[in-house]
């Protein structure tokens, strides 16, 4: 969130019988894999095998996050677990997971140096990390769309697959969003309840998409890691507009530029 918001990321991790390890964070799991970053951060920092480790998102293990918003998720709550493993590696040294059940390990990461709107520095920081991105949208010679390029800072890769997905599915909104997606309403009422109206692009019409990762690391981020989120889905629009413009020279100026009409079906035809 940055502009001088604190940002606060706390994980506790619960030794059980078996043996078992609870690890709880406060990050909503939503499909984008925040628990399967907890875990993976986890056995890395500790060599503690997958199978004896669960994730767990609950409320009363007061493991706060914040809002699960604007790529926050992988970058502070890989922090927190660090911080939480850092006695636990210790205790481990000279004892067994069974010799350490009942025991709770809490970590905490706080990032509080980001500059508040207005405020008189030297040096305005706005957020604690930054990461860049661009597209490229390749048209054939019919004015058609080929293939997207997407190349993405996120810093330290820490999941390759759940990356590409994430950028994946933001270049699929991208383009609905560019081509024929719409929320018409009249009155205050939507034109239509129907979800096929709304005109998401199915498969079929996606064109092939190159997800290329660009790792600069991040000094506070976790082994380096940035995250991704909002990023994936910014650029695509201006991406395919810039790109039509050298088939035809038009320039668009509002979206979707290929839809006709209210709740009609809709056929991508580019370079008219």
């Amino acid at each position: 969130m940055g502009n001088g918001m604190p940002e606060i990321s706390k994980a506790k991790i619960v030794i059980q019988e078996g043996p078992k390890v609870v690890v709880h964070h406060g990050w909503t799991e939503m499909g984008q894999g925040v628990n399967t970053m907890a875990l993976q951060f986890f056995c890395e920092e500790t060599g503690i095998p997958p199978e004896i480790v669960e994730i767990h998102v609950e409320t009363k293990e007061e493991a706060l996050g914040g809002m699960t918003t604007a790529s926050r998720g992988t970058s502070l709550v890989g922090n927190a677990i660090i911080e939480a493993c850092r006695e636990l590696k210790k205790d481990l040294e000279n004892n067994s997971l069974d010799d350490l059940v009942g025991k709770v390990y809490r970590g905490e990461w706080i990032c509080d140096w980001t500059t508040k709107p207005g405020a008189k520095v030297d040096k305005v920081i706005t957020h604690y990390s930054y990461s860049y991105a661009t597209q490229l949208a390749v048209f054939n010679e019919k004015g058609e769309l080929e293939k997207i390029y997407a190349a993405h800072d996120v810093g330290k890769v820490i999941n390759p697959l759940l990356f590409e997905g994430q950028v994946e599915g933001s270049i699929h909104m991208g383009l609905g969003y560019t081509f024929s997606e719409e929320f018409p309403m009249e009155n205050g009422y939507p034109c239509s309840t129907r979800l096929r109206d709304l005109q998401i692009l199915r498969a079929k019409d996606m064109p092939e998409v190159e997800v290329i990762a660009v790792e600069v690391k991040d000094p506070y981020g976790p082994y380096g890691a940035k995250g991704v989120g909002e990023i994936g889905l910014v650029p695509t629009a201006p991406a395919v507009c810039n790109g039509l413009y050298q088939v035809d020279g038009k320039r668009r100026y509002s979206l979707p530029i290929a839809r006709k009409g209210k709740n009609t079906k809709y056929k991508i035809i580019l370079g008219i």
